[in-house]
């Protein structure tokens, strides 16, 4: 039978210079899918949809709320003619009641070891309105290889450069964070995966630099070191979120080729200055995720910040405004307070004021957003940025031996300046 599989479009964040990832969501899916089933993965961020081609189901993957409201169009669309739609992915279940509506089948969880039992319903045209599997978490263990073969890789670079391809070591995330559903959608415990199956999947990519999209490598100090030692004869540059900031695990990290992380930056304290000291002090540059809008953020806080970002080195920096996604403690203590003032899915990029902010309007949130990119990016540029940390990347890809001499020329097209 053949399925379509959709990722729908969503808007990069203002000021962002845009390029696209390979989705991790889709491929991960399709790797859990019965072997009868023919998959033709459109991701309409790079290519459009073609409603009038022959299909026996659509499936809808949604990782962000602001790909939600575009995603029911595109389901409205198909039911209209006759084909059934399934929605998953992350935005599916923070938006599962609403998704319904638009929808023949909603999948909630983690798929392996179940879509044997969906597609038999659909076989049989009974397909239940909610597969709710969220407490019902396959064993980490069967967790396989992501179907990267669905995707058309020439779509994922920027100006002819092959970007990092996504790969998971582990799920669920033992922290909590005020802002983040990941406690909702992949439980608080800390599922890592077997470290032979992970290294194996990072094996067989054939690209040399990679993501890993884990919530956080730092929850199992022994399991990061073990993960890091396996990673060193893979000769992968890679980039994560954050590491343990010890010196043991610092060091192994550098050795198995990680070339940044992305780093919460949520004060000036000496805490946050040291650290990143020691990230780059190993080899490890830093792309920093500032999140703006607390209850403890002040006008002159904010300033204080930018400034103190450009005064220990940040080497990228990613600003958005907290933003009430459902199933968030934020989403949960703003609403009772009646501090939420737009609930239009699409203004849920991260880029835009959604409720009051405690010390400030939203509209002076919102310049301040701007005023951070802005002044951060104001002596150089995010591309220009991007071009050094992509020099670091091909410096350590000539010391091992696998750099692509292709890549030289396309990075001086790309960003106008020589490697």
């Amino acid at each position: 039978m053949k399925l379509k599989l959709i990722y729908p479009k969503w808007p990069k964040l203002d000021g962002q210079t845009e390029f696209h990832l390979p989705p991790h969501g889709p491929v991960v899916f399709a790797a859990s899918l019965p072997k009868d089933v023919e998959v033709a993965f459109i991701d309409e961020n790079l290519e459009s949809i073609d409603f009038d081609d022959p299909v026996d189901l659509v499936a809808i993957s949604m990782m962000l709320t602001v790909q939600v409201k575009r995603g029911w169009q595109i389901a409205d669309t198909y039911r209209r003619k006759g084909v059934k739609v399934i929605f998953g992915g992350i935005a599916t279940m923070l938006h599962a009641e609403e998704t319904m509506d638009h929808a023949d089948a909603v999948f909630l969880g983690e798929s392996e070891g179940k879509m044997e039992k969906v597609f038999a319903d659909f076989k049989k045209n009974q397909l239940a309105k909610v597969y709710d599997f969220l407490e019902d978490r396959p064993p980490i263990e069967i967790v396989g290889t992501a179907r990267r073969d669905i995707l058309k890789r020439n779509l994922y670079n920027y100006k002819g450069i092959q970007m990092v391809d996504l790969v998971h070591a582990s799920r669920g995330c033992r922290f909590h964070c005020y802002p983040c559903a990941v406690a909702y959608l992949g439980g608080k415990q800390f599922r890592p995966r077997p470290i032979d199956k992970a290294i194996e999947e990072m094996a067989g990519i054939d690209n040399n630099r990679l993501f890993i999209v884990d919530n956080s490598l730092a929850q199992d100090i022994q399991w990061e070191l073990d993960l890091f030692r396996e990673m060193i004869p893979l000769k992968k540059n890679w980039c994560s979120h954050p590491i343990e900031d010890k010196a043991e695990v610092l060091d192994l990290a550098a050795q198995a080729g990680a070339w940044y992380v992305y780093q919460a930056v949520f004060d000036t304290s000496n805490l946050i200055r040291e650290r990143i000291k020691r990230y780059h002090d190993h080899g490890i540059a830093v792309e920093g995720t500032i999140l703006l809008g607390l209850d403890d953020h002040t006008e002159d806080f904010i300033k204080r910040l930018v400034d103190f970002l450009l005064e220990i080195e940040l080497d990228l920096a990613e600003f958005t405004v907290l933003t009430p996604f459902p199933h968030t403690k934020a989403y949960d203590d703003l609403k009772q307070q009646d501090r939420i003032i737009s609930y239009d899915w699409n203004d849920y990029s991260a880029d835009k004021v959604v409720y009051q902010p405690k010390h400030m309007s939203a509209e002076k949130l919102q310049q301040l957003l701007h005023f951070a990119w802005d002044t951060f990016y104001r002596d150089e540029s995010q591309e220009l940025k991007m071009f050094k940390l992509f020099q670091r990347v091909i410096e350590r890809e000539m010391a091992n031996n696998t750099f692509k001499p292709r890549d030289r020329a396309l990075a001086a097209r790309a960003f106008g300046k020589e490697v």
